[in-house]
């Protein structure tokens, strides 16, 4: 008599299988990841039987897995040697898919609320392997000595059979006879590059066709002490494509508020800084060491994108194909507490290794800055890591925030600093004289996108950052080094240029900050600052920016302006045409002349008159 037993599927399980098949996973390959998984996870509840005391049949076998592919036979086969199922296991396990909730989770499913753990909740990442094979086998020998083995069949058309399995080792072996299109499955080099790409480092020992695949270790499991300066740069070097050693790395294990297993490097260079484009996340997010998602673009925030490593976290709950998170909350948590890991990180190399902190700094400047203008969160934070030039340090020397605020005048409030493209430029600006004059420490500022990280930060250590063209410094109570204009001559002058400029120019003042400078163009709430003109001139090539009108204010204690005043009194005509240079060469030294083909006419009419009167 027959010991085979046929059982149907239910109608909901036959639905179920169809979506699973057609529809949840969007690349076949997926299959071969979720039966090595379920391998090892039949290995791990092995070990715990045994580390619990639990008697254990053929306990002399190691718990392991084993791959073997036959292009003739057109099959595919998994074996573990983990704990096994009972017949009644594989009734349960394989047989209902879900014994219980398949209504609602097709309904859930048909309206695209799938937000539950539903691998675990349904079991199908067995079925992945129908997408590839018309009929799938499962032998099982359960680990409970008095227990038999089983043969579970099913070729997809609406049930399964059961039989006995004979004599056959602790563990389960399933085999796949695969589908005419999916016969590349059975080629070796197929198989270990997928076993490359999702489950190198399963922690049993994987084999296919009795090659060992999995020889990189998962180092971010180990204790960080047992791990080697050669292991850490060979991983890195694996897992970033990588031919040279990482800069810095952060390996740490965390349980609370998340358990999280992580390596995470810096590469050498930052390849963005070489024009080859916007570099891909590539960090990896695994869980219990299968892949889940690789180059996880939600696992860090943007601005590090350039972290290369992997991060292991048993807290996620998945999707049914594990290709994406479905607890977004979760996620976010993560995704802060990496970010907030690796801010601590640098912060700390900065105080230990301040010359290592700097090398990574002038790699990698631009995505800290990204950070403080995207990623509210951390903008405080990333703050402190920032480093520029300034007037208190030695050319090419950086300093920080922190330091900056230490040094500052008791009865100072603001943070100065100076945007010019270099050093030498902003020590010649005439916005910078008044802070000179007054020994105030001013951050020189060299990078156009440096306006921007200065407005989103606002404030550090409580301390408003400000441009050094808005502070409100002056150097009236220092006595002048030659004639200066009254008061009232000074102000009868302002007016008279802005009478005579119009339009070319906003408020004409009397300045209070100038020292060795006849001029200069301060910015008014309406305009555009020099650096922002600069990169929309770069993003806007071929479109015309209109010019805007700056406020000008002139030095009463300067020889050209003093002479100024008087010469529009004899020669009113070339007063204006000199109140008009001084106003081009103030919008010169702010980065705002964008034609200077009239300013250069009317130069050298001026230079003309004044050799002419020379000859004369």
């Amino acid at each position: 008599m027959s010991e085979v037993e046929k059982f149907s599927f239910q109608v909901e399980i036959q639905q179920l299988l169809d979506i699973v098949i057609h529809s949840l996973y969007t690349d076949r390959e997926i299959f071969v990841r979720e039966l090595i998984s379920n391998a090892a996870d039949a290995c791990e509840k092995l070990r715990f039987r045994q580390s619990s005391g639990q008697t254990v049949y053929q306990s002399e076998i190691q718990p392991g897995i084993a791959i073997k592919t036959d292009e003739t036979a057109g099959t595919i086969t998994f074996i573990d040697t983990g704990i096994g199922m009972t017949k009644a296991e594989l009734v349960e396990n394989l047989g209902t898919v879900a014994h219980s909730g398949t209504k609602a989770f097709l309904k859930q499913l048909a309206e695209k609320k799938t937000d539950g753990p539903l691998i675990g909740q349904f079991g199908v990442g067995f079925y992945s392997a129908f997408m590839v094979a018309t009929k799938v086998e499962v032998s099982s020998r359960s680990f409970l000595p008095e227990e038999k083995a089983w043969k579970w069949t099913s070729e997809n058309a609406g049930g399964y059979e059961m039989e006995p399995a004979g004599d056959i080792p602790r563990g389960t072996q399933v085999v796949l006879h695969l589908k005419d299109d999916a016969k590349d499955f059975t080629k070796t080099d197929t198989i270990k590059r997928i076993i490359e790409r999702y489950s190198s480092f399963v922690q049993y020992s994987l084999d296919l066709n009795g090659e060992r695949q999995n020889t990189i270790q998962a180092i971010w499991s180990r204790n960080k002490s047992e791990v080697t300066e050669a292991e850490y740069n060979a991983f890195y070097k694996y897992v970033g494509h990588d031919h040279e050693d990482p800069l810095l790395r952060l390996h740490f294990n965390v349980d609370a508020p998340l358990s999280i297993h992580s390596v995470l490097f810096v590469p050498q260079h930052n390849w963005e800084n070489l024009g080859l484009g916007r570099t891909e996340a590539g960090v990896n997010l695994y869980c219990k060491k299968v892949l889940i998602q690789s180059h996880a673009k939600d696992l860090l925030p943007e601005w590090l994108r350039f972290l290369r490593g992997v991060v292991d976290s048993e807290d996620l709950p998945l999707n049914i194909s594990r290709e994406t998170m479905q607890d977004s909350a979760l996620m976010q948590k993560l995704n802060r507490v990496l970010t907030s890991k690796f801010l601590k990180f640098l912060e700390e190399t900065a105080e230990k290794d301040p010359a290592l902190y700097e090398k990574f700094y002038l790699e990698y400047q631009r995505c800290l800055k990204e950070g403080v203008a995207t990623d509210f969160a951390h903008r405080e934070a990333i703050g402190k890591l920032l480093r520029f030039e300034s007037s208190s340090t030695e050319k090419g020397k950086l300093t920080s925030f922190a330091d900056y605020v230490k040094r500052m005048q008791p009865d100072q409030k603001e943070i100065y600093y100076l945007l010019a493209p270099n050093r030498e430029t902003a020590e010649s600006s005439p916005y910078f004289e008044v802070f000179q004059s007054r020994k105030i420490e001013v951050l020189y500022l060299q990078d156009p996108w440096d306006e921007f990280v200065m407005e989103h930060l606002g404030a550090f250590d409580g301390k408003t950052v400000k441009a050094a063209e808005k502070a409100e410094l002056d150097v009236t109570d220092q006595p002048a080094a030659q004639e200066a204009l009254t008061n009232e001559a000074a102000e009868a002058l302002a007016k008279w240029i802005k009478e005579k400029l119009g339009a070319r120019v906003g408020t004409v003042r009397v300045s209070k900050r100038l020292v060795s400078s006849p001029a200069v163009v301060l910015e008014n709430d309406r305009m555009l600052t020099s650096s922002m003109r600069r990169i929309l001139r770069a993003t806007q090539k071929g479109q015309e920016i209109k010019p805007e009108e700056q406020d000008l204010e002139i030095n009463p204690r300067h020889p050209v302006i003093v002479r100024l005043d008087k010469m529009r009194a004899k020669d009113e005509a070339l007063a204006i045409q000199v109140a008009e240079q001084v106003n081009d060469n103030a919008r010169v030294a702010a980065g705002l002349m964008e034609d200077p083909r009239a300013m250069l006419k009317r130069l050298n009419e001026l230079l003309e008159k004044v050799l002419a009167e020379k000859a004369s």
